[in-house]
């Protein structure tokens, strides 16, 4: 059982908003050989599209399998096949490499410590073919936005949740009305150069948005 599994039925509404990086990832998907690998695939948002609009081999990875679920469900009314796996992103293990694996929507956030991330991204380089990318996105921590969220209580349709920050662990946690919470770590640029330089991987790009502009800083950060 996940922590996710209770987000399953609010995800694709909670998601909603974030619709500029699909064409980015399946733009990347187009210039892949071999099977398209999603980390945290959730509900299929993004391997759906993918499998659709470039017909490649998909396979996504998840925790949840509730969440697995709704994808496969999904998956079956948009007319595509996804290879779908119960797994932990930190034990990524493939039959054979691939040109691409893709972490979107913050997912590699919900890794609590540098242990954990730097295991991924070992996993990520061990699994990619020479040239292989590994693109992912995550918010920039801003205190101001903190400040204002921390303790905020809203709802997503009918479920109601509350955010609350713990800068001293550079912490976030979704809680759920219903006692379900998930949390979220942020990470420094200077962090994610650190992961990718012992895991051997080299930064093709850095993003300030999914349209391809430079990173100055900002919300969010797109790395390739």
């Amino acid at each position: 059982m996940s922590e996710w599994d209770a987000f399953a039925e609010i995800y694709d509404e909670w998601s909603a908003d974030m619709t500029d990086d699909v064409d980015f990832y399946v733009d990347l998907a187009r210039e892949a050989e071999g099977p398209v690998v999603e980390l945290a695939v959730g509900t299929g948002r993004v391997a759906i599209p993918i499998a659709e609009r470039t017909g490649k081999r998909v396979i996504g990875i998840d925790s949840s399998p509730v969440m697995l679920a709704v994808a496969r469900e999904r998956a079956r009314e948009a007319g595509v096949e996804l290879e779908l796996r119960e797994g932990d992103m930190r034990e990524l293990a493939l039959d054979e490499a691939t040109d691409l694996v893709i972490c979107p929507y913050r997912a590699l956030l919900h890794l609590p410590s540098w242990k954990d991330r730097r295991q991924v991204f070992e996993r990520v380089a061990a699994a990619l073919r020479p040239g292989g990318r590994f693109a992912w996105n995550a918010f920039v921590f801003d205190p101001h936005v903190a400040v204002e969220l921390d303790g905020k209580v809203d709802t997503i349709g009918e479920v109601g949740y509350r955010n609350a920050y713990f800068p001293h662990d550079n912490r976030i946690e979704i809680v759920l009305d219903s006692g379900p919470s998930v949390a979220l770590w942020w990470v420094s640029r200077s962090e994610w150069e650190g992961l990718l330089d012992v895991a051997g991987l080299e930064t093709e790009a850095l993003y300030g948005w999914f349209d391809r502009r430079p990173y100055r800083g900002g919300e969010d950060s797109v790395w390739v």
